[in-house]
């Protein structure tokens, strides 16, 4: 007989763990699903909205008529619908697991000082370093309780994609500074070739 995690006894772990989870009685028993797995993906479907709103926000900044880098800004707006998809999957998986999902206020992002390619790509990038380490934890997470199948399903559906996208962003930042682009200022005339020619932003990165 499978015994439950004593309550408030958890293992130590950096993922952004639901704080205020409640999960359901009987259901981690019914679909062997830990309670611990259970706070840490409720914990990263709200971190998946909110990069997505960050993202939204590095969209509309390009979108601005002193900027108009129509590329960049749909790039930005396709990666922010990724995210907001990893949060569906995610939701979707608790779901199957018998678990539930915490609704939450998402907050504003902090994004008024981007004002170029390379800060917005810097930004983008080390977002995505933050979540591709809390979903690697998620794994390693998943199979010390003995929880094979979220390893498996995050690993396969989000951390290969992910690390694929960090790729796609470390191109696009090293070809920006190969055309003179820096993180210094306001849009320059090679983020305006970076937009025109960049087939990376034509198409979405994974």
């Amino acid at each position: 007989m499978q015994m439950a995690e004593p309550k408030g006894k958890r293992q130590k772990t950096c993922l952004p763990i639901c704080p205020f989870h409640q999960p359901v009685p009987g259901t981690q028993v019914k679909q062997n699903y830990p309670a611990s797995v259970e706070e840490a993906v409720c914990g990263l479907i709200t971190l998946f909205y909110e990069v997505s709103y960050r993202f939204q926000a590095l969209a509309e900044i390009f979108e601005q008529n002193d900027v108009a880098l129509p590329r960049v800004s749909g790039y930005f707006r396709k990666v922010a619908e990724e995210e907001e998809q990893n949060a569906e999957t995610l939701l979707e998986y608790q779901k199957e697991r018998g678990g539930h999902y915490c609704a939450k206020d998402i907050k504003k992002p902090r994004t008024e000082s981007v004002q170029n390619i390379c800060q917005a790509l810097d930004l983008t990038i080390r977002q995505w370093k933050t979540v591709a380490n809390y979903l690697e934890e998620l794994c390693a997470l998943g199979k010390s309780c003995t929880d094979p199948h979220t390893s498996s399903f995050v690993r396969k559906r989000l951390l290969v994609p992910k690390i694929q996208q960090i790729k796609v962003a470390s191109d696009l930042i090293t070809n920006a500074t190969r055309l003179g682009c820096t993180d210094e200022g306001n849009v320059s005339f090679g983020e305006y070739l970076i937009d025109r020619l960049q087939e990376e932003l034509q198409r979405p990165p994974v």
